[in-house]
């Protein structure tokens, strides 16, 4: 968006240029910055509805302007979440992921065990904790 040094009947009006340039500065740093969030819903049981609604959450947060943090949508890529010593270091790299976001979002009323130890860990730090429902709505 370009901002005009001209009203609309072509008169140079500084006052209002100056206005509408700071407000236009103003939205683009808002976008420079996004923070990061843990996005923590269930993985395991029905993977695949599971999967998706782990991408409808991580929407959600771009929609409102974070940047998310999904491990379980990485990790099971190339870790066997069946195997318990690779589900462990999953659920350590998550943990190390999870040390460099603002905010943990945690998404649903079913809590897995894996989501359990997800918010406990998030207590434990004292990170913030923010919970929504499966329709995105904050609680």
């Amino acid at each position: 968006m370009s901002v005009s040094k001209y009203n609309s009947e072509g008169y140079y009006d500084p006052t209002a240029y100056g206005a509408m340039q700071t407000i236009e500065q103003e939205q683009r740093s808002l976008r420079a910055f996004r923070p990061i969030v843990y996005i923590c819903s269930p993985y395991a049981g029905d993977i695949e509805e599971n999967v998706a609604a782990a991408r409808r959450y991580c929407r959600h947060a771009v929609d409102t302007g974070y940047i998310p943090i999904a491990p379980h949508l990485l990790f099971p890529q190339f870790l066997n979440d069946a195997d318990p010593n690779e589900r462990q270091l999953g659920l350590f790299f998550g943990n190390a992921l999870m040390s460099k976001c603002s905010e943990v979002w945690v998404f649903g009323k079913r809590i897995s065990a894996g989501m359990q130890a997800e918010i406990n860990r998030a207590k434990w730090k004292n990170y913030r904790l923010r919970y929504f429902t499966e329709e995105c709505q904050e609680v």
